[in-house]
């Protein structure tokens, strides 16, 4: 099983508490977000647990225990862009900051399981093409030796996106625009020993210099722990995104970074009620077990093939 931690929410940055005294109990519950009273039980043994792969803007609350998952693989998807708190509220200051963090988490878990994430491009009359390009320079240089590769997408206006964003002036790029930032990007990246990709683009950007991406990495996840997994493409997932099957643990509505792009909160009142929720001992993140629920224990196993991936031996 590969363990999703979080498409949903910021856990590294608010949950991390919670998280780790889930692995210590070796178990978590999840709300289906679609049926409110279906629970799932997720047992986290590392003998079932074969990656998990951390979705965070700051995962330096993280830090100091990661000791803590020394039984476990894991990497993490850290999104670092140019944004300033019109867009991105919640979090720190880039340069005085969060470049350091990404320094710390790459000197301790090695810099190819430190993804760098710049997404998603939204362009309006503040954060126009040059201005992206101008930021991503500047933040690829600052992480020059610290990631293997960087992740760049262009924001999807779906209808909870549209209500937090409509004040924001969003321009839709061209098929040149986002040609020209693809090729800029793509030079950028190779300039400072990184591979660039895709996350879920409806534009195939090959030919300039991106690749269509996977962000639940097959082949990354494999390097890592040593082993062939099994497994198909995530079904629950858009179409144009290609990652690797996993079981997701977030909770929408509970990420209090407050992005205006972010489709994983469409209630800033639904946030302020789900945090206050907050248990750091309770097998739910975020919300209390009622009698109404039906808790059933969700069928997972190892996706590792039984011999050891001999490039791994060589």
């Amino acid at each position: 099983m590969i363990l999703s931690v979080s498409r949903r929410t910021d856990i590294p940055n608010y949950y991390s508490e919670w998280f780790f005294n889930r692995v210590k109990e070796g178990y978590l519950y999840v709300r289906n977000p679609i049926n409110a009273h279906q629970i799932s039980k997720i047992v986290l043994s590392p003998n079932i647990v074969d990656c998990i792969v951390f979705w965070t803007k700051n995962p330096e609350n993280m830090l100091p225990r990661l000791d803590e998952l020394k039984k476990y693989n894991y990497y993490f998807q850290f999104t670092l862009t140019g944004y300033g708190r019109d867009i991105e509220p919640g979090i720190p200051n880039k340069r005085k900051h969060l470049i350091s963090v990404f320094h710390d988490l790459s000197k301790h878990i090695g810099r190819e399981r430190v993804i760098w994430r710049y997404d998603p491009i939204l362009i309006n009359e503040t954060y126009t093409i040059a201005y992206h390009l101008k930021a991503f320079k500047a933040i690829a240089e600052k992480l020059n030796g610290y990631t293997d590769k960087v992740v760049i997408s262009f924001v999807d206006l779906y209808a909870k996106t549209k209500r937090n964003t409509e004040n924001l002036n969003i321009i839709c790029p061209s098929k040149g625009d986002m040609c020209k930032i693809a090729v800029e990007m793509a030079q950028i990246a190779a300039t400072n020993h990184m591979t660039i990709e895709s996350c879920a683009e409806h534009m195939d950007l090959q030919e300039y210099g991106v690749k269509h991406g996977t962000c639940i990495d097959k082949d990354l996840i494999q390097n890592i722990i040593g082993y062939e997994i099994v497994g198909n493409k995530d079904k629950n997932q858009r179409e144009e995104c290609g990652c690797f099957e996993s079981v997701e643990v977030g909770t929408y509505n509970t990420c209090k970074n407050g992005c205006r792009y972010c489709y994983a909160n469409y209630s800033y009142d639904r946030v302020s009620a789900n945090i206050c929720t907050y248990n750091v001992d309770s097998p739910l993140l975020c919300g209390v077990v009622n009698e109404n629920d039906v808790i059933t224990e969700r069928k997972v196993k190892s996706l590792k093939m039984e011999q050891l991936n001999f490039l791994n031996l060589i």
